[in-house]
């Protein structure tokens, strides 16, 4: 089978295994391993995406054990340049409420020991990570989601842990105290990969509970609970992929994200 051309890509978290009904799939072979599953080529608003469930589409993969390096490789060697990467989430703050969206700015990292960067030498390369996400894709996320009648938060920081257990209350009272909006496991390093393939990347983070240490009398997260709420919402997530689909087209100056190794290597 020919190799497709595809300039927008999709990955599936939590709850999110299959996004079209008719496609083709490509077993993509990368120079880090397999990726966590074989990569679907459809249509979705008259434009060719690809989508890729990056727990797998038997969710076999914890997040500790995702290869992101293949995932994103794979992605950018079909010739994607734009990268949606939702997410199941718990929120940090009682404004955000489960069932949300926040289109996130920024993210802590929390993980150890993931292979989170492309350059390993023999040149040596530093791609900022000051603003992860691309700017121009989430204002089409924002616009895309009021359009689609979800209560969309406009920014938000991600803490990103490490996983597959959930957060003490300690910790989650710590996030909590320090302004932080989502929690999640996922989005590092997806999305400085992202980055250092000089692609733009948006998050969109759907809120399926609160955190443990939130309020002190919440119920703890669960993980059957945050893909209940997941899936009870996947038809407003269809809905927001649809309208930014429809609204991406070329690349504008509006970003820079095609030029982050520009001056990044010594």
């Amino acid at each position: 089978m020919a190799k497709p051309d595809v300039e927008i890509g999709v990955f599936g978290g939590s709850g999110f295994y299959k996004l079209f009904d008719q496609f083709d799939e490509h077993v993509v072979e990368t120079p880090y391993g397999a990726p966590s599953d074989r990569v679907a080529i459809g249509k979705m608003a008259g434009k060719t995406v690809a989508f890729m469930p990056r727990h797998g589409s038997s969710h076999q993969l914890p997040p500790h054990k995702i290869n992101y390096r293949a995932n994103v490789w794979a992605m950018k060697s079909l010739g994607v340049k734009r990268l949606i990467s939702p997410c199941a989430a718990g929120s940090l703050q009682t404004h955000v409420k489960p069932g949300d969206f926040v289109i996130c700015d920024q993210f802590v990292d929390r993980t150890s020991g993931r292979g989170d960067t492309f350059y390993d030498g023999p040149v040596t390369t530093h791609v900022s990570s000051a603003d992860p996400y691309c700017p121009e894709m989430r204002e089409l996320a924002i616009k895309a989601g009021k359009a689609s009648g979800i209560e969309t938060h406009e920014k938000g920081t991600v803490v990103v842990v490490q996983g597959p257990r959930f957060s003490s209350r300690a910790e989650s009272i710590w996030f909590t105290s320090m302004g932080w909006e989502v929690i999640n496991m996922t989005q590092y390093p997806e999305a400085h990969l992202a980055k250092e393939q000089e692609l733009c990347v948006v998050n969109i983070s759907l809120i399926t509970d609160y955190d443990c240490g939130l309020t002190g009398n919440v119920e703890p997260v669960s993980h059957a609970e945050g893909v209940k709420v997941f899936n009870e919402n996947n038809a407003k997530l269809l809905s927001l992929l649809q309208k930014l689909v429809e609204s991406i087209t070329s690349r504008t100056t509006k970003c820079d994200c095609a030029s982050s190794l520009a001056g990044a290597r010594i």
